[in-house]
């Protein structure tokens, strides 16, 4: 479960997003994504087999 997708456009995953936290105390990682779906460089609806 640790190294399941949380973000495919990306390729994060649950173990990328805890250490993540742990590390800076917040998500950077989620600020990276937020930033790149500014420029349009999200693709959930094509990578995401859920569709999000």
């Amino acid at each position: 479960m640790e190294n399941d997708l949380i973000c495919f456009c990306f390729n994060y995953t649950a173990e990328d997003i805890r250490q993540d936290y742990q590390k800076n105390g917040r998500s950077v990682i989620l600020e990276k994504i937020q930033e790149e779906k500014k420029f349009g460089n999200c693709q959930c609806a094509v990578k995401n087999p859920k569709g999000r």
